[in-house]
């Protein structure tokens, strides 16, 4: 295979002003190939494949707008490709071979009892599935309920009805990132092929094509729930066990190695090999392993707000006014320094997406950005955060970043009186509350959750808030009216990550315990849906490189 880097292809649009229909915007393979076949000097007859390998939109030069290609071309036979190369002075073009990902070769003990994930978010998802299908049997321990009986609690929620502890947008099958935008890139280095593994997974149970190329790869909420449902479903057809309502409350430990799992106070299950994937919210279980001494200790994280603006603001920005909602929602990226030492940066953008209430204890509102699919809700929003570091959290140990995260919290939600609290920018600056009878009729929020305007000045601590205005400031200069008029705000953003670490050694275990794999965001070694399912996958292999799957008949 030949690839072809950073081929461009001016976008056309439609004269009438109409715009064009998504499926009209992108180029069809017969134009790539042809594009491919000049590129490389052969003829069409000669391009026997093509492969999209990664795909965006360019956008610098406005109005004029291009696609930006990677391609795997694949000629007739293998000298031509050597030959095409070699008489190709273009830096851009060389010969590939895609790297496939290989599950490693089985160690030589056999367990005797599968291994049992305890959280059913991405990093227990991927786990679970990778060692179902090389035959281990996973039991897997979700505190919360299936996707089916978790969406209509987080809509009765949402609706006005009341919270459940256990079942919401943190806890429940496919974990917090399944109420999401679903946003499947990753910084994380990948010399082993697992990214690519994890979405080649989320194609094979449901999600678009688009997702193995695409630049900045989501799913959204509404396709991610029928993956994750597909993916557990296979787990069970290869062997595994999906609990649903099974809280680990304690763990069986002798003479440092792990030995059991107990679940709901009640049930003893003979394990010697445990995947701790609990999230980030798991604060009840973090408190436990805090008290049996589990090492961890409490880690930076960054707080701040959701942040509310026209999607055809967004667009305008990113595409230029002539074509600017011609185009899939725009997302944006923006970072920023501050007189005060402190970072500010853009998280989990949501283009054409809603903010949504995240709250997982009773008396405490938090929130976070979700969209479907589509991306087709009027607004794009964002959490504007700021770096928090222990030294911030006011106390000492492993659980103080926990505390400083509940008490604001709880700070929010007297704010908003139980609902969300909302403020618009403009009145954010003057610390003066935003009225509903003053709100714009046609720039309310988009939120998915009971919501009150207020003024939520004094949410923030006062130096993160000082950098949060300026942060948003600064933005302003990058995007016009970031920090203009139409911003509403909604407090608090702040399950950005987990504010603690559990130790683990290079076998991927705690150094204390052996048999215990802390694994995920929950963890502390993750950072969002691909991040979090890579590491799974990474304590899958660890286990598997000790361990022969177990006898069939062994559970």
């Amino acid at each position: 295979m030949i690839t072809i880097q950073q081929m461009k292809i001016e976008m056309k649009f439609d004269k009438s002003g109409k715009g064009l229909e998504l499926k009209d915007m992108f180029d069809s393979k017969d134009v790539l190939r042809k594009k491919a076949a000049k590129t490389l000097g052969v003829n069409m007859t000669d391009v026997s494949d093509i492969m999209i390998l990664k795909h965006s939109i360019d956008a610098r030069k406005k109005p004029q707008l291009f696609q930006v290609y990677t391609l795997g071309v694949t000629l007739i036979d293998k000298r031509l490709e050597e030959k095409t190369v070699k008489h190709c002075h273009n830096n851009n073009i060389a010969l590939y071979t895609q790297k496939k990902y290989q599950f490693p070769a089985t160690g030589e003990n056999r367990l005797t009892q599968g291994p049992v994930i305890i959280g059913m978010g991405p990093a227990g998802l991927f786990c679970g599935y990778m060692l179902a299908r090389h035959g281990y049997k996973p039991v897997i321990l979700e505190r919360g309920v299936d996707i089916d009986a978790r969406t209509k609690d987080v809509e009765a929620y949402w609706n006005g009805g009341s919270l459940n502890p256990e079942s919401n947008v943190q806890f429940g099958e496919g974990g917090a990132g399944t109420f999401s935008d679903g946003k499947l890139n990753t910084l994380v280095k990948d010399k082993y092929g697992r990214n690519r593994e994890v979405l080649r997974i989320f194609v094979e149970f449901g999600a678009p094509e688009q997702i193995l190329y695409e630049s900045k790869p989501h799913i959204g909420t509404d396709i991610l729930k029928k993956v994750v449902q597909n993916m557990r479903k296979d787990i069970i057809k290869n062997g595994g066990e999906v609990r649903f309502g099974a809280k680990v409350t304690g763990l069986q430990i002798r003479d440092g190695v792990l030995a059991g799992v107990e679940v709901n106070d009640s049930e003893l299950i003979p394990a010697t090999q445990a995947v701790l994937a609990i999230g980030h919210s798991a604060r009840d279980t973090f408190t436990y392993l805090n008290q049996i001494k589990i090492p961890m200790e409490a880690k930076a994280f960054a707080v701040g707000m959701r942040v509310e603006h026209p999607q055809s603001l967004i667009n305008e920005c990113m595409y230029g006014k002539e074509h600017g909602n011609k185009l899939p929602a725009a997302p944006y990226k923006l970072t920023a320094q501050t007189s005060t030492g402190r970072g500010v940066y853009s998280f989990c953008m949501c283009p054409g997406g809603y903010v949504v209430n995240a709250s997982s204890e009773p008396g405490r509102i938090a929130v976070n950005g979700m969209s479907y699919s589509d991306r087709g809700s009027s607004h794009a929003n964002s959490a504007i955060i700021v770096q928090v570091t222990p030294e911030d959290y006011g106390s000492d140990g492993p659980l103080a970043g926990v505390a400083f995260q509940r008490q604001l919290e709880e700070k929010a939600y007297k704010l908003g009186k139980g609902s969300i609290p909302v403020q618009y920018y403009h009145d954010f600056v003057k610390n003066v509350s935003s009225a509903e009878n003053n709100a714009v009729s046609y720039n309310k929020p988009c939120i998915k959750g009971e919501y009150k305007w207020t003024n939520i000045r004094g949410l923030l601590p006062s130096e993160c808030e000082k950098a949060f205005q300026e942060g948003m400031e600064q933005f302003s200069h990058t995007i016009p009216d970031f920090a203009g008029d139409e911003t509403i705000l909604a407090g608090i953003e702040s399950r950005t990550s987990s504010p603690i670490r559990i130790y683990r050694d290079d076998t991927l275990q705690c150094p204390m315990v052996r048999g215990l794999y802390p694994c995920g965001e929950g963890a502390g070694y993750a950072g969002g849906i691909t991040s979090a399912a890579m590491d799974g996958i990474r304590v899958a292999e660890q286990i598997a490189v000790q361990f022969k799957p177990c006898r069939a008949d062994s559970i």
